[in-house]
Order: structure tokens, then C-alpha cells, then sequence
């Protein structure tokens, strides 16, 4: 039988832990009874540096249920370096590993189908949304652009999938030979290139508390995607470059033309205009240049990605 653990990153999540446990306690009782995987599965609750209740409801669960594991992190590190924590602490220990949320919008039931794909040989298996319908319009155009923007940068992302998947033993161990600090999940699997499949499922929407992904941080995130896996940004800056100054030397060109013929140029407010949009355009392609120099900056330091202050992992037959 399959050795399965699941990894969940909790930030403040003291509002859904109960329902969520209750309801994957359950899947896992199903699971055990259909033999699916075996009594030494865990689920395993990572604590993001929780401000609230977090860690102690994960530390009850534990001493209740050994089935329930925890890794409380040192500060809170950000989604992508918890998931990654736990995924770490479960390598060596698990047949396969799959992630997902706390608030459970992922649907557990497709749990089932991802463990049969990866009993049929996939080594990663992807967990897509089959619809948006629970999105808002606005959401659903900026996804769609986000997915189809990164495909124009080179990008290979599984559309409609966010961090619900399943890795293999050997999966999971290709994932952690990747030492990047700027972490983009979604993205990196697909690098690993074994056998993989997709099981689609429906979205619910969030039971309790509050959504942890505001909308500054998915335009971040979504930031941290493109800088992390495509340079095109810094060859369109030179483009950029090259398209002013051929379109400058066009307009030199005509001003000669204009002097040889004896006109005079008037157009203060054009030439103002002219140096306010160049001026513009310098500081922004200088940003997008100066964001790649930070990154690898923060590459350079090879500062540890999380710091585990604790563990409680029962790894007996529960």
C-alpha cells in the first residue's frame, strides 16, 4: 500500500483548522478502509510563523491523533518556502506527497484519483481547476492573462493549477535539488519532466476566515513568476532601446531635412513631452533590470530558505 503524506502551509489559520482536519481525518479513514495507502500515511500541518492559535491546535491535533504531524517554522517565510519546508521534512518518508491548501477550496475528494494515477505510474500528478465559475470576472480575465502571459515568456505552467498536486518519492527528490531562493512552485515542477497528469476538480469557495492571497499579493506572486523563469522582460527593455533610438535618429533625420529648407521647429510642449516620456521609460526599464540584480543578489547570499523551530511527527503505525 502506498505511504502517502499530506502537506498543508498554515498562516493564521485557527478559524478553518478544525473543519479542515475533521474532513481530511475522514478522507483518510476512507482511504485506509479501501487500502488505498497505508496506516503509516500522515498529514502533516506546516505552521507559516501563525500569529494566532495555529501552532497549539496543531500541537492538540498531534497528541490526539498521531496521524497529525506539524512543523512550526522559525517566522513566517511566505507560502512557497512553508510548502517547501514540509515537502522537505516528508522526503524519505512517504511513497508520495501531495499538497494543498488549509482552507480545503481544493477539493479532497479528487485525493482518491491522484493516488490511483500515481499507482498507475505517474510520478506527478496536477490538480486543475475544470472551471472558474465561483470567480469573480475580474479574476477570472487576470488568470487567464497571467497563464497566458507566461507562455509568451517561455514559461511551462500547467494552466488552472495552483499547488494541489501530488509528487512521487522520486518526484519529490528532484524537487528539492533545486536550490533557488525565489521560489515559484508552479513553475519548477514542470522542470522535473517525469511521466504526469492532471486530475480536474471543482473549486469550493473558502469556508471560514480569510483569504491569504489579497490581491497585492498575487500581483507579487504573480511578479515573482515571470522574474524567476523568463529574461524576455530584459531583451524587450533592449528592444525597447533599440525601437527609441531608431525612432531618435528619424526625427533627427526630419529636423535636418526641416533646417536645409529653412523652417523653423516650434513645439516647446512636444519636446517637453518627448524628454518626460524618455525620462519615464529609462526609469522603468532601469527598474525591471534592477529587480533581476536583486534577485540575484538574493541568489548570491544562499540564505537558508526557512529555519524548522519544531517537529512533531509520529512516524509509527498509528
Amino acid at each position: 500500500m502506498t505511504i502517502l503524506y499530506l502537506v498543508i502551509p498554515c498562516y493564521n489559520e485557527e478559524e478553518v483548522l478544525p473543519e479542515t482536519t475533521r474532513r481530511l481525518g475522514e478522507k483518510f479513514d476512507s482511504l485506509l478502509q479501501s487500502q488505498m495507502i497505508s496506516p503509516e500515511s500522515r498529514i502533516l500541518l506546516v505552521d507559516d510563523g501563525s500569529r494566532d492559535h495555529t501552532w497549539p491546535i496543531i500541537e492538540a491535533l498531534h497528541r490526539q491523533d498521531p496521524r497529525f504531524g506539524g512543523v512550526k517554522l522559525s517566522r513566517n517565510k511566505g507560502h512557497q518556502n512553508a510548502l517547501l519546508a514540509g515537502l522537505t521534512v516528508a522526503n524519505g518518508h512517504c511513497d508520495a506527497v501531495i499538497s494543498l491548501d488549509a482552507d480545503l477550496q481544493d477539493d479532497i475528494n479528487a485525493i482518491d484519483r491522484m493516488v490511483e494515477r500515481f499507482q498507475e505510474g505517474y510520478e506527478v500528478v496536477y490538480g486543475v481547476r475544470s472551471s472558474r465559475a465561483t470567480d469573480t470576472a475580474f479574476k477570472r480575465g487576470t488568470a487567464g492573462a497571467f497563464y497566458k502571459l507566461m507562455r509568451m515568456l517561455g514559461v511551462e505552467i500547467v494552466d488552472n493549477h495552483a499547488d494541489y498536486r501530488l509528487l512521487s518519492k522520486r518526484a519529490l527528490a528532484a524537487l528539492l535539488e533545486f536550490q533557488e531562493v525565489n521560489l515559484f512552485l508552479r513553475g519548477i515542477v514542470p522542470l522535473i519532466g517525469f511521466r504526469s497528469t492532471v486530475v480536474p476538480y471543482e473549486r469550493a469557495e473558502r469556508f471560514a476566515g480569510e483569504s491569504k492571497y489579497p490581491l497585492k499579493k498575487m500581483l507579487l506572486f504573480a511578479f515573482d513568476g515571470i522574474t524567476s523563469f523568463s529574461i524576455r522582460p530584459i531583451r524587450l527593455v533592449t528592444l525597447l532601446g533599440a525601437l527609441i533610438f531608431g525612432g531618435s535618429l528619424l526625427g533627427l533625420f526630419a529636423l535636418l531635412i526641416q533646417k536645409l529648407f529653412g523652417q523653423t521647429v516650434q513645439g516647446w510642449t512636444t519636446l517637453m513631452g518627448s524628454i518626460w516620456m524618455l525620462g519615464g521609460i529609462q526609469l522603468l526599464c532601469l527598474g525591471i533590470i534592477g529587480e533581476y540584480i536583486g534577485r540575484i543578489y538574493q541568489e548570491t547570499k544562499h540564505r537558508p530558505r526557512f529555519i524548522i523551530d519544531q517537529i512533531r511527527l509520529d512516524e509509527t503505525n498509528g
